[in-house]
Protein backbone atom coordinates (compact mmCIF):
# COMPACT_ATOMS: atom_id res chain seq x y z
CA UNK A 1 0.00 0.00 0.00
CA UNK A 2 1.32 3.44 -0.97
CA UNK A 3 1.37 5.49 2.24
CA UNK A 4 1.63 8.79 0.36
CA UNK A 5 0.38 10.74 3.40
CA UNK A 6 3.61 9.82 5.19
CA UNK A 7 5.91 11.09 2.44
CA UNK A 8 3.97 13.81 0.62
CA UNK A 9 3.26 17.11 2.39
CA UNK A 10 -0.38 18.19 2.20
CA UNK A 11 0.60 21.20 0.09
CA UNK A 12 2.12 18.92 -2.59
CA UNK A 13 -0.59 16.27 -2.78
CA UNK A 14 -2.50 15.61 -5.97
CA UNK A 15 -6.24 16.26 -5.91
CA UNK A 16 -6.88 12.50 -5.56
CA UNK A 17 -4.42 12.21 -2.67
CA UNK A 18 -5.89 15.31 -1.01
CA UNK A 19 -9.44 13.92 -1.19
CA UNK A 20 -8.17 10.56 0.10
CA UNK A 21 -6.89 12.17 3.30
CA UNK A 22 -10.46 13.04 4.28
CA UNK A 23 -11.59 10.40 6.76
CA UNK A 24 -15.26 11.04 5.99
CA UNK A 25 -16.29 11.60 9.60
CA UNK A 26 -18.43 14.63 8.61
CA UNK A 27 -17.56 16.57 11.77
CA UNK A 28 -16.73 19.50 9.51
CA UNK A 29 -20.44 19.56 8.58
CA UNK A 30 -21.44 20.37 12.15
CA UNK A 31 -22.40 23.86 13.21
CA UNK A 32 -19.80 25.24 15.57
CA UNK A 33 -19.25 28.42 17.52
CA UNK A 34 -16.41 30.09 19.34
CA UNK A 35 -17.03 30.80 23.00
CA UNK A 36 -15.29 33.54 24.89
CA UNK A 37 -16.68 34.07 28.35
CA UNK A 38 -15.67 37.73 28.28
CA UNK A 39 -18.13 38.56 25.46
CA UNK A 40 -21.88 38.13 25.44
CA UNK A 41 -22.27 37.11 21.79
CA UNK A 42 -20.51 34.08 20.26
CA UNK A 43 -17.63 35.07 18.01
CA UNK A 44 -17.46 34.10 14.37
CA UNK A 45 -15.35 31.12 13.40
CA UNK A 46 -13.05 32.93 10.96
CA UNK A 47 -10.35 33.30 13.61
CA UNK A 48 -9.67 32.20 17.14
CA UNK A 49 -8.08 34.27 19.85
CA UNK A 50 -6.42 33.46 23.16
CA UNK A 51 -9.03 32.37 25.70
CA UNK A 52 -11.58 31.31 23.10
CA UNK A 53 -12.81 27.76 22.63
CA UNK A 54 -14.56 26.13 19.70
CA UNK A 55 -17.72 24.24 20.55
CA UNK A 56 -19.13 21.74 18.10
CA UNK A 57 -22.85 21.09 18.10
CA UNK A 58 -24.71 18.02 16.94
CA UNK A 59 -26.54 20.22 14.44
CA UNK A 60 -25.52 19.10 10.96
CA UNK A 61 -25.80 20.88 7.65
CA UNK A 62 -29.00 19.90 5.88
CA UNK A 63 -26.96 18.70 2.88
CA UNK A 64 -25.36 15.93 4.95
CA UNK A 65 -26.51 12.34 4.48
CA UNK A 66 -26.14 11.26 8.09
CA UNK A 67 -26.04 7.54 7.27
CA UNK A 68 -23.18 7.74 4.76
CA UNK A 69 -21.59 10.86 6.30
CA UNK A 70 -21.33 12.33 2.81
CA UNK A 71 -22.52 15.65 1.45
CA UNK A 72 -25.45 15.16 -0.92
CA UNK A 73 -24.34 18.18 -2.98
CA UNK A 74 -20.57 18.00 -2.57
CA UNK A 75 -19.56 19.85 -5.74
CA UNK A 76 -22.10 22.65 -5.15
CA UNK A 77 -21.88 22.80 -1.35
CA UNK A 78 -20.15 26.17 -1.07
CA UNK A 79 -22.67 27.75 -3.43
CA UNK A 80 -25.71 26.22 -1.72
CA UNK A 81 -24.32 26.87 1.78
CA UNK A 82 -22.16 30.01 1.58
CA UNK A 83 -20.85 29.53 5.13
CA UNK A 84 -19.53 26.07 4.24
CA UNK A 85 -15.75 26.23 4.42
CA UNK A 86 -13.94 24.22 1.80
CA UNK A 87 -10.62 23.13 3.24
CA UNK A 88 -7.88 23.66 0.66
CA UNK A 89 -4.12 23.69 0.51
CA UNK A 90 -4.22 27.49 0.56
CA UNK A 91 -6.27 27.81 3.76
CA UNK A 92 -4.54 25.09 5.82
CA UNK A 93 -3.17 27.74 8.17
CA UNK A 94 -6.78 28.30 9.32
CA UNK A 95 -7.31 24.63 10.20
CA UNK A 96 -8.05 25.48 13.86
CA UNK A 97 -11.78 25.23 13.12
CA UNK A 98 -11.50 21.55 12.24
CA UNK A 99 -11.83 19.10 15.14
CA UNK A 100 -8.58 17.75 16.63
CA UNK A 101 -9.47 14.32 15.18
CA UNK A 102 -9.59 15.68 11.59
CA UNK A 103 -7.09 13.82 9.42
CA UNK A 104 -6.05 17.00 7.57
CA UNK A 105 -5.42 18.71 10.89
CA UNK A 106 -3.53 15.69 12.28
CA UNK A 107 -1.24 15.58 9.23
CA UNK A 108 -0.79 19.37 9.25
CA UNK A 109 0.23 19.15 12.93
CA UNK A 110 2.57 16.20 12.25
CA UNK A 111 0.50 13.63 14.16
CA UNK A 112 -0.18 11.13 11.36
CA UNK A 113 -3.46 9.42 10.54
CA UNK A 114 -5.59 7.94 13.32
CA UNK A 115 -5.83 4.15 13.58
CA UNK A 116 -9.50 4.25 12.55
CA UNK A 117 -8.84 6.12 9.27
CA UNK A 118 -10.24 4.38 6.16
CA UNK A 119 -6.82 4.50 4.44
CA UNK A 120 -5.51 2.26 7.22
CA UNK A 121 -8.58 -0.02 7.10
CA UNK A 122 -8.92 -1.18 3.48
CA UNK A 123 -10.69 2.08 2.53
CA UNK A 124 -13.62 1.14 4.78
CA UNK A 125 -15.34 3.53 7.18
CA UNK A 126 -16.61 0.74 9.44
CA UNK A 127 -13.83 1.09 12.05
CA UNK A 128 -14.41 4.86 12.19
CA UNK A 129 -18.15 4.36 12.73
CA UNK A 130 -17.63 1.59 15.31
CA UNK A 131 -15.23 3.72 17.35
CA UNK A 132 -17.74 6.57 17.34
CA UNK A 133 -15.51 8.95 15.43
CA UNK A 134 -18.09 9.87 12.78
CA UNK A 135 -21.32 11.84 13.12
CA UNK A 136 -23.44 8.84 12.10
CA UNK A 137 -26.62 8.60 14.22
CA UNK A 138 -25.58 11.56 16.40
CA UNK A 139 -26.99 14.63 14.68
CA UNK A 140 -30.08 16.67 13.90
CA UNK A 141 -30.52 18.66 10.72
CA UNK A 142 -30.18 22.42 10.84
CA UNK A 143 -33.61 22.54 9.16
CA UNK A 144 -35.17 20.89 12.24
CA UNK A 145 -33.85 23.13 15.03
CA UNK A 146 -33.79 26.76 16.05
CA UNK A 147 -30.16 27.74 15.47
CA UNK A 148 -30.53 30.50 18.05
CA UNK A 149 -30.71 27.70 20.64
CA UNK A 150 -27.35 26.23 19.61
CA UNK A 151 -26.19 26.00 23.24
CA UNK A 152 -28.69 23.17 23.75
CA UNK A 153 -26.94 21.12 21.07
CA UNK A 154 -23.30 21.14 22.14
CA UNK A 155 -21.80 17.80 21.11
CA UNK A 156 -20.66 15.67 24.01
CA UNK A 157 -19.55 12.63 21.99
CA UNK A 158 -15.94 12.26 20.81
CA UNK A 159 -14.69 15.32 19.01
CA UNK A 160 -11.19 14.77 20.37
CA UNK A 161 -8.76 12.10 19.19
CA UNK A 162 -8.86 8.53 20.35
CA UNK A 163 -5.23 7.99 19.44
Amino acid sequence: MDKYWETTPLEKMTEKQWEGVCDGCAKCCLHKFIDDESVTEPATTDQINVGEKIHYTNIACNLLNTKTCLCTQYSERTTLVPECVKLTKSNLQDIFFMPPSCSYRRLYEGRGLPSWHPLLNNNKKSVMHKTGMSVRAKTVSDKDVDLEQFEDYIALWPIEDLD
